[in-house]
């Protein structure tokens, strides 16, 4: 089996790619101390099991998983055990090992890994039957805007500015009745102010995405969501 590590601690690493060396179908491919980069190795590599920590700084293990498009095998390798029924709410977690870790244990988990088969369902897609353009009711002129030129919808009050690469506009509307005519593919909510073209994103940054001069706050729990949504190199 393709392995990776992710664990922010170096020791924990090194330890669980030691136990790893005293099994022969285990084959470790690389080691991670940040998330991100995990994230982005997987963009580009298959692999068969992950081990994961689940406190580390900035993106934790939990948003990781939340992240990930098609999730292989998971053992989450932690000191704290108040996640563990959160954690197996995912049919991939096929084990939680407590630090320190100890050979006997982990060679349990491993076995589960070697007979669990994990059931992938694809998940639902939401309809797409919508045009590339739309229309808004201002000053009782209907105005034809072109969806791709949309960069950002904010709410403000009663109403939504739509801001678009050649022009603004202000309409009696709600965040949410707009976002259900907004194609999925190309428009995510990040804040509960803000709805986001995910193609004109410049720039990601902690909790921020820089689009236009606009730098647009994102929602802890829409994180996992928008680098689920990102093609990272």
């Amino acid at each position: 089996m393709k392995c990776i590590i992710v664990d922010d601690e170096k020791m924990a690493r090194v330890i669980i790619n030691t136990l790893c060396k005293e099994f022969k179908h285990l084959e470790i491919l690389s080691e991670f101390s940040n998330a991100i980069q995990a994230l982005k190795f997987l963009n580009e590599n298959e692999v068969d099991l992950i081990f994961l920590d689940i406190h580390m700084p900035d993106f934790n293990g939990l948003d990781f998983i939340k992240s990930i498009k098609n999730p292989p095998k998971i053992i989450l390798t932690t000191s704290d055990p108040q996640f563990a029924i959160k954690a197996f709410e995912y049919d991939f977690i096929i084990d939680y090992l407590l630090k320190p870790i100890e050979l006997s244990r982990f060679e349990k988990a491993i076995a589960k890994a070697k007979i669990k088969k994990v059931e992938t369902t694809p998940s639902a897609k939401k309809s797409n039957n919508i045009s590339n353009d739309f229309y808004i009711n201002i000053d009782r002129r209907l105005i034809k805007i072109d969806l791709p030129s949309i960069y950002l919808i904010e709410a403000k009050g009663d109403y939504i500015q739509i801001k678009t690469d050649d022009k603004n506009y202000t309409v009696h509307s709600t965040l949410k009745k707009i976002e259900e005519k907004l194609p999925h593919s190309l428009f995510l909510k990040i804040h509960r102010s803000y709805i986001i073209n995910i193609k004109k994103i410049i720039d990601i940054e902690d909790n921020s995405v820089l689009i236009k001069k606009d730098v647009i706050p994102v929602s802890r729990s829409k994180r996992p969501e928008l680098m689920k949504r990102l093609d990272l190199l």
